[in-house]
């Protein structure tokens, strides 16, 4: 472990951001997940499977982090109520370090490592099939290109547990997940709500000193508007990312909306089959408050809200220019989104912004299969023998479809498509609809049988090679 960078920055902030906390005794330990690609850059690869569960699953120190977790302090509004009793209640901040790769700092977040003073009479725990879930979600994401947290770790904990949406008693499980950052806007809302602007300025100070450090030379009454403007910009790409891979989050909470603008925390999370705006993800959101087409507004309004935590270390005039950085940052990242998963050259914003319309109104208009539209026709019309001869070919000849090919007919092919990948010999995709999920758990809750879900991670992170993402192709 002797590459391992760790750090102990979240605890300059002082105590009156966090508490420290012990995690759980579990009853037992079995590895089911660890994601070597990850623990390659952050030096941990060669841990043994022995030393590994020491670390993520009775959380053993890693040397140069926290000899204690820290349970984060938050604030949220859940479903647009605003709710002052959360906080870090089945996870805490474990460890951070520096990835080899880049330098940034990362976070080892864990999600069912025991009660915390914010459980709210809750058991703390994460169930077996909740840490499957996220692990395909996180893999799945990122290897569509989305910034994503990257479940790193996950072992079954020997505890049975009771849950209303799942057949109960059901299995217990720890994840552990690695994050850019976890500070959210809900930390910001728990700083106005107390009243300390002092807090607040030091949060953001924090912020730009290790998350956002360009904006340090910025004269002093710029930083906060700065700060702002660069999270709304953030913000937007992730949530252009998401609407690009068809995905639903389905809690878009303030506590769920973090600064630096990565998508994390996967509870009734879906993937679209086909386009439809008002498809939702959660059985709760009876409302469509967060649904696919949805999804913009909702992370604008979460926007809106850490904006007003601000006001009172800035003003009104000099923080709403930079909010309203979102909407146009989200535009642009959409057509650069669906260009890139396209696989083609930009043209420029309006025609690309032109070829996105006519593909969302195609889409509208026929409901093809979301992912198989864009594995059909990634590298333009080099790909159209492919996709006629492809299981949906039959979409493809009406009069809106038509209009989008001949649109596409003005891009050339993107020297990073990587048309002669073995993946695009396939007929369909890897996708991850809720059947899929359904289909990958079934043997491991009736046989303990992983095959399944192996095969699944697999021929996801060959998906993500396949479109090029970086971290699926270090060696």
């Amino acid at each position: 472990m002797s590459d391992f960078s760790g750090a102990t920055i979240h605890a300059n902030l002082g105590e009156a951001f966090f508490d420290p906390v012990h995690p759980a005794d579990f009853p037992q330990t079995v590895l089911r997940y660890r994601n070597q690609r990850w623990a390659k850059r952050m030096g941990l690869a060669g841990l043994t499977e022995v030393q590994w569960v020491e670390h993520f699953g009775r959380f053993a120190p890693l040397p140069g982090s926290f000899e204690t977790p820290l349970a984060l302090r938050y604030h949220g509004h859940q479903f647009q109520s605003y709710n002052p009793d959360i906080g870090d209640g089945r996870g805490f901040l474990f460890a951070q370090g520096h990835d080899l790769a880049d330098g940034k700092l990362r976070d080892f977040g864990t999600k069912g490592s025991g009660v915390t003073p914010f459980s709210r009479g809750g058991d703390g725990r994460l169930t077996l099939k909740g840490g499957v879930r996220e692990v395909l979600a996180t893999t799945m994401l990122e290897a569509l290109g989305v910034e994503t947290s990257k479940s790193f770790s996950l072992i079954e904990t020997g505890e049975a547990l009771y849950r209303g949406d799942e057949p109960s008693p059901t299995r217990s499980s720890v994840l552990v997940r690695l994050s850019h950052s976890h500070i959210r806007v809900g930390s910001f809302q728990r700083l106005d709500y107390l009243g300390d602007q002092a807090g607040i300025a030091e949060l953001v100070a924090h912020a730009i000193a290790h998350y956002y450090p360009e904006l340090a030379d910025a004269p002093a009454e710029a930083q906060v508007p700065a700060f702002l403007g660069a999270v709304a910009e953030n913000v937007a790409r992730v949530t252009a990312q998401w609407i690009g891979a068809g995905f639903v989050h389905g809690v878009l909470n303030t506590d769920n909306t973090n600064i630096t603008g990565e998508s994390f925390d996967y509870g009734p999370w879906r993937f679209l089959p086909v386009y439809d705006p008002r498809f939702t993800a959660a059985y709760f959101d009876q409302t469509g408050l967060y649904a696919f087409g949805r999804q913009p507004d909702a992370m604008a309004w979460n926007l809106t809200r850490l904006a007003e935590c601000l006001v009172p270390i800035s003003s009104v005039e000099k923080l709403e220019p930079e909010l309203n950085r979102f909407w146009p940052q989200f535009q642009s990242q959409l057509a650069r989104v669906i260009i890139g998963r396209l696989g083609l050259v930009s043209r420029g914003p309006a025609e690309n912004g032109e070829l996105v319309s006519a593909l969302f109104a195609f889409m509208a208009a026929e409901r093809p299969a979301y992912e198989q539209v864009f594995f059909d026709w990634r590298g333009g019309l080099a790909s159209e023998k492919r996709a006629l001869s492809g299981p949906q070919a039959k979409a493809y000849g009406g009069e809106t479809f038509l209009a989008f090919r001949a649109l596409l007919s003005n891009y050339a092919v993107a020297p990073n498509a990587n048309l002669s990948h073995p993946y695009f010999e396939r007929a369909r995709p890897r996708t991850m609809l809720i059947e899929e999920v359904e289909t990958i758990w079934a043997p491991i809750a009736e046989a303990d049988d992983w095959t399944a879900f192996a095969a699944a991670i697999e021929e996801i992170e060959d998906m993500g090679r396949a479109h090029g993402v970086e971290t699926f192709t270090i060696n």
